[in-house]
């Protein structure tokens, strides 16, 4: 449970709450609750209704009062104020951060409390509001207006907003997530030039080492192990600003921030992540984590699957792999070879059976890997369903449907049993990214594939999972093109074109069983681009198997996220841009700087 700071004694605020942390709210002293989160902002986040359970069931009152993020209107504040008037407290109000609700509070006591008392009070609970000063000295000389003075001195305020996050002046670079390749993008710009202002926008107080979470499933790993504080591995000399982003205003080179910040920058690196979409799923989530529904896409979900792996005597065992484009294409059918390897050792496969279930057509999507692979479905047993698209799923009947696709290109619904399924989810770029002015066609950051500069906006960058490059999406990705970004974001930032090139790279470790890994790295249009010359990688291996469990965990934590850019050196065209790209780079970095004057 993430700290509860209090704004009053009847109102406190905090970040996300989960089902599991209602009992706790109660015991201290809470009596009522408010959401203002809408559903569906990301992928580990319960739903109103499964918190408004959970709150009844710890004797809690409950109100969902949903407010984008990034647009807190005035009836937002007024539907906030009445909630309060009418819920006995104390009171908690939670959304991602906490910083909505300390907003919505802020802009309401706006005509009782002068705007620097109101800004003291939630600076001291941890929330820097300062760019709502406008708004609130509006409103309290409204209420002064509206109020008979009674021959009272009236205290004229200051019209003038406070200075932005930063100063007032743009930054050089700002770094829109402190994910893998948002951590690994910044620590190498930090490396190249330890002067440049630069902020990393992140909420999220905890950093994980996604790549392991299959390990933990397989019964390897510690789940605890997969974790830092994000404060750990934030880059010296970034600036770690603690809240979301809402939008990318890039004609104004502004972020805005959940609570209506906006940050003007020089140059943008946007690396947001992916949407796990669980709610594509009719009744995933209202089973997750029980009822034998896993998925080792989260965290807290991993170890549940290891617990049924080894429970499982018998039965159906159902995998799933929604369309691609996906996280780790590799981590669906690898949940199913090390859950096999370990039935496989217990003598207990014989009674089970295993089930692929894939809305792609193919195994895996470079043809070099599928022979060692199916030679593992084979040894396993395991049956191949292509074209199958989970659709539903029903936890406490143990029953499963999916759209399947025949060679016609018909499809039929089709019902499935089992006793334990492991999920992949569907999977899209984040809301204000796919609704946003960055975003292509299918929503996705539109970059250049080489550059990953924006097809529109020249000091804008994109990687990691959130970008369009035709890479697969993984961290390795992310070794090859957090160096690439930092040499191009320089190069504009000096008024030149970008030069360094993305070659597509990307690996799978694919874990066919406990001992063993076909270690799958590839480029652009399948080709393959393995990095040690002594692993076959074609051909499962033990040592592969030993790089995945004793060198990359080290390698993540101690080398990517430092920007050491071990055996990632970017290859970079061999000339100069022209007068007119120079230019234009110069006008793209400029136009913050303009707009200030």
């Amino acid at each position: 449970m993430e700290k509860i700071r209090r704004l009053t004694p009847f109102l406190s605020v905090s970040p996300q709450l989960a089902e599991t942390d209602l009992g706790i709210v109660a015991a201290q002293g809470f009596q009522s609750v408010v959401c203002n989160r809408p559903d569906g902002e990301s992928d580990d986040q319960p739903s109103a209704a499964r918190i408004a359970e959970a709150a009844r069931g710890a004797g809690l009152a409950f109100r969902h009062l949903p407010v984008v993020s990034g647009k807190v209107t005035d009836l937002d504040v007024a539907a906030f104020a009445s909630a309060l008037a009418e819920m006995k407290g104390p009171v908690l109000a939670f959304c991602r951060t906490g910083t909505r609700s300390a907003t919505l509070w802020a802009l309401a006591e706006a005509g009782h409390l002068s705007p620097q008392a109101v800004l003291e009070t939630t600076a001291a609970a941890g929330y820097e509001l300062d760019s709502l000063r406008p708004r609130l000295e509006a409103r309290w000389r409204s209420a002064e207006a509206a109020a008979p003075t009674g021959g009272a001195e009236v205290v004229t305020l200051p019209t003038a907003p406070g200075p932005a996050r930063g100063g007032g002046k743009p930054w050089d670079v700002v770094v829109v997530g402190g994910g893998t390749a948002g951590i690994a993008a910044a620590a190498g710009l930090l490396r190249r030039r330890p002067g440049l202002r630069l902020a990393i926008v992140e909420p999220a107080e905890r950093h994980y080492y996604q790549p392991g979470w299959t390990l933990v499933g397989g019964g390897v790993f510690r789940r605890a192990e997969t974790e830092r504080p994000m404060a750990s591995v934030m880059p010296k000399g970034a600036h770690w600003i603690k809240a979301a982003a809402a939008a990318f205003e890039p004609e104004r080179n502004e972020v805005v921030l959940e609570d209506g910040e906006r940050l003007a920058y020089r140059t943008l690196v946007a690396a947001p992540g992916i949407k796990l979409d669980w709610s594509a799923v009719d009744g995933l989530k209202e089973t997750l984590g029980r009822n034998g529904v896993t998925s080792n896409y989260r965290f807290e979900m991993a170890p549940y699957t290891w617990e049924l792996v080894q429970a499982l005597k018998g039965g159906r065992a159902l995998f799933t792999q929604p369309p691609m484009p996906i996280k780790c294409a590799g981590a669906p059918q690898k949940a199913m070879y090390l859950a096999c390897d370990h039935w496989r050792r217990q003598g207990r496969l014989k009674d089970i059976e295993v089930e692929f279930d894939s809305a792609g057509a193919v195994l895996f999507g470079v043809a070099a890997f599928v022979p060692p692979l199916m030679s593992y479905v084979e040894r396993y047993g395991a049956q191949l369903c292509f074209n199958s698209n989970l659709k539903a799923v029903d936890g406490p009947a143990k029953k499963a449907w999916f759209e399947v696709k025949n060679a016609e290109g018909a499809t039929e619904r089709v019902e499935k049993s089992f006793d334990m399924i492991h999920v992949c989810p569907p999977q899209t770029a984040p809301d204000f990214v796919r609704h946003g002015p960055l975003a292509d066609a299918a929503g996705w950051i539109e970059v250049s594939p080489e550059t990953l500069q924006h097809v529109r906006h020249g000091n804008v960058f994109g990687l990691g999972d959130a970008c369009s490059a035709p890479n697969a999406k993984t961290a390795a990705a992310v070794r090859k093109q957090a160096p690439v970004v930092a040499e191009n974001v320089l190069a504009v930032l000096d008024g030149r074109g970008p030069r360094a090139i993305y070659d597509g790279y990307g690996s799978c470790p694919l874990t066919v069983e406990r001992g063993k890994i076909v270690l799958a790295e590839f480029g652009y249009g399948g080709k393959l681009l393995p990095t040690f010359p002594f692993i076959e990688p074609t051909r499962p291996s033990r040592l592969a198997w030993l790089l995945k469990e004793k060198l990359l965990p080290t390698i993540y934590w101690d080398l990517l996220l430092k920007g050491r850019e071990w055996l990632a050196a970017p290859e970079t065209l061999p000339h100069e841009p022209g007068a007119h790209e120079a230019q234009q780079a110069c006008d793209f970095v400029g136009a913050g700087e303009k707009k200030q004057a």
